[in-house]
């Protein structure tokens, strides 16, 4: 057992303890958190999903768009200003650029035959 009382001498033990602390903290990913509201729904549901802030968006597209049933392909994220979200690019810069609340937008093919 380790002892962390007054009487530990000064820097016997707080640099390995702290180093490891560190280690254990960035070894854990870090998550985000997205509200995502399906648009085409009169009654707006929502869903609340938590991943990886480096997760690829393109799965975050994707498990929101299986959770509301609606094809992936042919799906769309934007924010609630309506501005369209690129999802070639990870979760946490998808938070930190647009925030938590987005909408999802089912597309039809057009010209599909």
């Amino acid at each position: 057992p380790l002892d962390l009382s007054p009487t530990t001498p000064p820097n016997s033990l707080a640099g390995p303890l702290l180093f490891q602390a560190f280690k254990m903290s960035t070894a854990v990913a870090n998550k985000v958190s997205f509200k995502i509201t399906l648009t085409s729904d009169p009654k707006l549901p929502f869903r609340v999903i938590n991943v990886p802030d480096n997760a690829p968006f393109t799965a975050v597209l994707k498990f929101a768009a299986e959770e509301f049933r609606v094809p992936a392909d042919t799906s769309a994220i934007i924010t609630n200003d309506g501005v369209g979200i690129n999802p070639q690019q990870t979760a946490g810069n998808v938070f930190l650029k647009h925030g938590s609340e987005l909408r999802l937008i089912p597309r039809d093919r057009v010209g599909h035959s």
